[in-house]
C-alpha cells in the first residue's frame, strides 16, 4: 500500500508518521519545504511540491498512492483570518479535486470541532455543522465541496475531526507547551483562564494513532470526531500535568478571559469512531 502524507512536518504529521512504520506500507511526504523535516528521522520517500501551485499531473508525481492522509493546512493559530476561506479553501479544494480526478482510491482530510460552531454538550459526528469563525467555516466548507465530489467520483473518504491534543512539540502558542516553557523558566505562577471551560483532549500519539487507524483501512465513513468523549475541565487538565511531572509552579487562574470563539461546554461523541 502506498500512503502519502501532506502537512507531515508538522505537530500531528510527525507523530502520523511514527505511528505509520508499524505498518507494511510505502510512505511519501509532501513538503515545499526539506528544511521543514530537519530532526526527522524519515525511512520514507520526500517529494518537493507547493499544495498552492499542484502540477497538473501531482497524482502521477506522488507515486499514485493508495491512500492520501491530509494534514495541511496554513493560517494557524489565527482561526479568524479571512485568510481560511479566502486563500487556503481554494487551494486546498483545487489540490485534492486534481489528486480525486487522477484516480486517488482514498482520502481521509483532518477538520476541526469548530465546524460545530457554538453548539454545547456532546457533539455527535453527523450533529450539523454551525461555524462561527473563518478557520471552521472553511473547514467545513471543504468537507461538504468534497461530499460533492463524491457525487462524480468514486473515492473513499474520511473526515477525521479533530478535537483537543497536546504532546512534546505542540506549538508554543498551545496550553501544553506555555506550561512547560513556564516551568522551565522557574516561573513561580503559570498564568491562564479561570479553567472551568470543559473540553476534549487526547495525547497527540493517540490522535495519530487513531488517523493512521481509519486511513490504512480504507474506511469511507466520511464525518468521524477523533476524540476521547470524556469531558475534562481545563483547570482539572493542568493540575494533572503539573501533578504527573512532579511541577513546581502554582496556578493563577482568572488571568485571562475565556475565548469569546468557543462554547464553555462541549465535548465529542465516539460513537461512530467506535463502530469502524
Amino acid at each position: 500500500m502506498k500512503v502519502v502524507v501532506t502537512g507531515a512536518s508538522g505537530f500531528i504529521g510527525r507523530y502520523v508518521l511514527t505511528e505509520l512504520e508499524k505498518y507494511q506500507v510505502d510512505v511519501t511526504v509532501v513538503t515545499r519545504d526539506t528544511a521543514r523535516l530537519e530532526g526527522l528521522e524519515l525511512s520514507c520517500g520526500i517529494v518537493e511540491m507547493d499544495l498552492a501551485l499542484p502540477s497538473a499531473d501531482c497524482f502521477d508525481l506522488l507515486g499514485r498512492p493508495d491512500v492520501l492522509i491530509h494534514l495541511a493546512w496554513d493560517g494557524l493559530p489565527n482561526y479568524k483570518s479571512l485568510h481560511h476561506f479566502e486563500t487556503e479553501l481554494p487551494r486546498q479544494f483545487n489540490f485534492l479535486n486534481r489528486m480525486i480526478e487522477a484516480g486517488l482510491p482514498s482520502l481521509l482530510v483532518t477538520g476541526t470541532c469548530f465546524e460545530y460552531g457554538m453548539q454545547s454538550g456532546a457533539l455527535a459526528a453527523d450533529l450539523n455543522t454551525k461555524p462561527n469563525n473563518p478557520y471552521g467555516y472553511a473547514k467545513d466548507a471543504l468537507r461538504q465541496q468534497l461530499e460533492f465530489l463524491k457525487l462524480h467520483n468514486n473515492f473513499n473518504l474520511t473526515w477525521a475531526r479533530l478535537f483537543y491534543m497536546y504532546g512534546d512539540g505542540q506549538p508554543s502558542t498551545s496550553l501544553y507547551p506555555k506550561l512547560k516553557e513556564a516551568v522551565l523558566n522557574k516561573e513561580l505562577v503559570f498564568n491562564m483562564s479561570g479553567g472551568e471551560q470543559l473540553r476534549d483532549y487526547l495525547p497527540v500519539h493517540d490522535v495519530a494513532r487513531q488517523i493512521v487507524q481509519l486511513a490504512v483501512n480504507h474506511n469511507d465513513v466520511r464525518t468521524v470526531n477523533i476524540c476521547s468523549g470524556n469531558p475534562i475541565s481545563v483547570r482539572r487538565l493542568v493540575e494533572q500535568w503539573v501533578s504527573d511531572n512532579n511541577w513546581d509552579i502554582k496556578l493563577n487562574l482568572g488571568y485571562y478571559p475565556y475565548p469569546d470563539y468557543e462554547p464553555m461546554a462541549f465535548w465529542g461523541e465516539r460513537q461512530i469512531l467506535e463502530k469502524v
